[in-house]
């Protein structure tokens, strides 16, 4: 059964991102660099990401809440499936990217929710 495997990444608007970057380089290790954020490998497949958004990021839209939550997910279109099976339907997908396929939810809450279906290998 399509399944999620896992935390891909957790995305939040932040004023100065580069700054807070910078911040989190100098007291934690990670976080520098050109993009201002951080990856780490997961299991098999794809990796966690921490990454801050300028704060009038449009990302994270059709939420409000500052922060959206990345899930790998080992099925996609599987997952999809259970989804609209309970009544949620996507807000978005894309099967294009580079990095594989995503799709995004909008939870009870009004959480924007990224569901990622890294690519073989990845």
């Amino acid at each position: 059964m399509a399944k999620v495997l896992g935390i891909g990444g957790v995305f939040f608007k932040a004023e100065d991102p580069a700054t807070l970057a910078a911040w989190y380089d100098k007291v934690l290790g990670f976080g520098g660099g050109d993009w201002s954020g951080a990856m780490w490998p997961h299991g098999d497949r794809g990796y966690t990401i921490w990454s801050p958004f300028k704060a009038d990021t449009t990302y994270f839209a059709p939420s409000t809440a500052p922060f959206m939550v990345n899930f790998i997910v080992d099925d996609l279109d599987g997952v999809l499936a259970r989804a609209a099976a309970a009544g949620v339907h996507p807000t978005g997908r894309d099967d294009s990217d580079e990095n594989g396929r995503f799709a995004w939810l909008m939870d009870p809450a009004g959480l924007k929710i990224e569901l990622w279906e890294p690519k073989s290998g990845a």
